[in-house]
């Protein structure tokens, strides 16, 4: 809808409304008394032995104007009492749909009904404007780096050949990486991720994802490990998502893991919940970044260069994989250089997932 042919506020339009109620009203008794009350009148007078035309004349046209003042100050007092009851029922929607409390149910159901979309449509607006700049940060390097590439090809200082290829590939494979990591964050989160869940063992998921990662961790020497894991620990859970949580976790872990330290994965159960953790002894996250450890692009070590740091949405894929199941993504840490523990909550049964899954 444009600007042009937006509708006026609430007040004026239930003040018109009102005041048109009131003249269809006024109108109405007037047709009708036009219509109906000389007659009525006459015989009336009749039957009271009043014959005389001209005194039937002077009564009729006395009636007729007294009935005429009485309406009209009768719409009057309507349209002034439709006005104060206009204002007054607008300023308590308003107070209503503001601050959230309300006299009747169905208000403070519109109140609250209205506030939540209010917020949610404001947390997308401001996700939407942190996506855009985080986005035009992220993909500025790889296009600085393919430009410095061309130019020294158009220069002559890089000769074109295996090396000059070889940077624009990486470059091109860094945009293409981010662009579907994009695609997976916004899928989990907007519930549109195809699951496919069944019961698990969580044994078997804690081997498959230390068998994956071993090899990046003998390579830079930082041992791996599965500790105390419940005789059968069972999740309900799609398996291919699961290991794409262990596996982002894990990933993390060695990332920020000095070679000679450890990085342990334990379960434990709990009523319906099964509790996967990865604990490691690296360099720990600082109280002021936890909170936003699972946000889109966010790096707690901004010197960390973007070539070897990851694209950034790693953990908020985990996350929303981990809401989408039912379940929930957590991290703790003592501090800087105290190491790091993140916990995967799962239920046992289907109970937990939702119906996007």
């Amino acid at each position: 809808m444009t600007t042009g042919s937006r509708s006026g506020s609430l007040t004026t339009r239930m003040l018109i409304s009102q005041i048109a109620v009131s003249l269809a009203m006024a109108l109405t008794m007037m047709i009708v008394a036009a219509i109906a009350g000389p007659p009525l009148f006459e015989a009336h007078m009749h039957l009271a032995g009043q014959a005389i035309p001209d005194v039937l004349a002077h009564s009729e046209e006395a009636f007729i104007t007294a009935g005429t003042l009485a309406l009209i100050i009768g719409l009057v007092i309507s349209v002034s009492g439709a006005s104060v009851v206009s204002v007054l029922i607008v300023r308590r929607l308003r107070k209503a749909l503001t601050v959230g409390s309300a006299d009747s149910r169905e208000l403070e159901i519109l109140a609250k009904s209205f506030n939540s979309m209010a917020g949610k449509l404001a947390a997308v607006e401001g996700s939407r404007r942190r996506l855009l700049t985080d986005l035009a940060h992220e993909i500025r390097t790889p296009l600085a780096s393919m430009e410095i590439c061309v130019e020294s090809l158009e220069d002559g200082a890089l000769e074109p050949g295996p090396q000059a290829w070889r940077v624009l590939s990486d470059q091109i494979r860094r945009v293409s990486h981010l662009a579907d990591d994009l695609g997976q964050v916004s899928a989990a989160e907007e519930g549109r991720l195809n699951l496919k869940p069944r019961l698990l063992s969580t044994s078997a998921l804690l081997r498959s994802a230390v068998q994956s990662a071993q090899d990046g961790y003998d390579r830079k020497g930082v041992a791996l490990r599965i500790g105390s894991v419940p005789t059968r620990s069972m999740v309900y859970a799609d398996p291919a998502r699961v290991g794409q949580i262990l596996a982002n976790l894990l990933s993390n872990s060695l990332r920020h893991t000095p070679a000679g330290g450890g990085v342990t994965l334990d379960a434990t159960t709990d009523g319906q919940v099964t509790r996967i953790s990865v604990v490691d002894n690296g360099e720990g996250i600082a109280p002021e970044h936890l909170p936003h450890i699972f946000e889109r692009f966010y790096r707690a070590d901004t010197a960390r260069d973007r070539q070897h740091g990851g694209t950034g949405v790693g953990l908020a894929i985990s996350h929303a994989i981990a809401k989408a199941h039912g379940g929930r993504l957590s991290a703790t840490s003592p501090g800087l250089g105290a190491g790091a523990s993140f916990t995967l909550e799962l239920p046992r049964r289907d109970q937990g997932l939702t119906e996007s899954s």
